[in-house]
Order: C-alpha cells, then structure tokens, then sequence
C-alpha cells in the first residue's frame, strides 16, 4: 500500500512540475511579445518551490530554459541559474510561513534578492546590459546618468525583480488556497481524509 502511495505521489510530483515548465514558457512569451518591465517566467517556478519545497522547486526553471533557449529566447537558457535560484528560495520562504497575508512583502524579498545579484552578475558581463527583456529600456535610460552600466543593471534588476516575484508568490498563494485539499494533499505527498497528515517517507 505504502509502495502503491509513494508511487502515485511522484506521478502528481511529475506532472506538477511539468505544469510549472508550461506555466514559466507561457508566462515569458507573454511578456517577451508585450515587452512588459516584469518576467512572468516565475510563477510556475514559485508554485513547484512552494507545493514541493526548494528541491523541486528548481526544476521548472532549468527545463523551462534549455527548451526555451533552444527554441525561442536564448537568454532563457543564460538566465535559468536565476529561475533555480528562486525556486529554492520560494520553497524556503514557504516552509517559513512567509508567503501569509501580512508578510508577503519579506516573502516577495526573500525570493527575489539573491536572483538579482545572479541576474545582475549575468547581464553585466555576459550580455553588457543588452536582454530581450522590456526592462532593459530604463537600463539604458540609466546608465546614461552618473549611474553607469553596472549601478543601473542592479538597480533596474533589484525594482523588476521584486515585483515580479511579489506579484507571483500572490498569483500563487491564491491559487494554492482555492485548490481542492485532496490534490494539495496528493502534490504535497500527505495522507488525506483523515489517516496520516504526515508526509509519506
């Protein structure tokens, strides 16, 4: 029975995951065609870190960026380190209770600040400050002042960042909540209707 269970577990876990990839690509072509200041290519990531915990919450990102980097935006596949850190940090965020009503701000901080050093690092040298990110329009803007290349990526990087994971741990903490509690149960790996609510080993 307990064989029978864990393997139904890692089936849900699965196609999770694979749900998040979609959710990511989705998201990114979305803003990439808009050319929106904000990503949307972590919100599927967010959700596997959350309902899964950081481990998995990594995955999304990188399968998200080597299809994406192969096929349509190569800087997908430059900046999925970015997405698989945000994963794990979300998956952290979700085991502290950040995620709640009146700490979704920490929670959006948490997640976002070690990204953005990475993506910063990344955009600097790698690509000079040339994405295809809509964002890159208030680097350029920038690093005509005093700022410079460097102060204007991280700044830019550091606003952009952070509203795109606030506005994705809100997209996802709604959605965790109006989930049924038997499918929570099933991707989480619990027991439901009242036998265990421990995590299966």
């Amino acid at each position: 029975m307990d064989l029978r269970n864990k393997q139904r577990v890692s089936v849900y876990r699965i196609c999770l995951v694979a749900m998040a990839v979609v959710m990511n690509a989705a998201g990114a072509q979305l803003a990439l065609i808009l050319k929106l200041p904000v990503y949307l290519d972590s919100i599927g990531t967010v959700m596997a870190g959350a309902m899964l915990g950081p481990v998995y919450g990594m995955l999304p990102s990188l399968i998200s960026g080597v299809i994406l980097g192969m096929t349509i935006d190569i800087y997908s596949l430059y900046f999925a380190p970015v997405g698989m850190i945000v994963g794990f940090m979300a998956g952290i965020a979700w085991k502290m209770h950040l995620a709640d009503k009146g700490r979704m701000w920490l929670a959006g901080a948490v997640v976002a600040f070690p990204g953005t050093l990475v993506s910063s690092v990344i955009c600097a040298v790698v690509f000079g400050g040339i994405t295809s990110s809509g964002s890159m329009v208030f680097v350029q803007l920038l690093a005509r002042t005093p700022l410079g290349m460097t102060a204007s990526i991280f700044l830019v990087q550091a606003v952009t960042d952070y509203a795109d994971r606030l506005m994705s741990i809100f997209f996802v903490a709604v959605l965790i909540k109006s989930l049924p509690y038997d499918l929570r149960c099933k991707w989480k790996g619990d027991l439901c209707h009242g036998d265990s609510h421990k995590p299966l080993q």
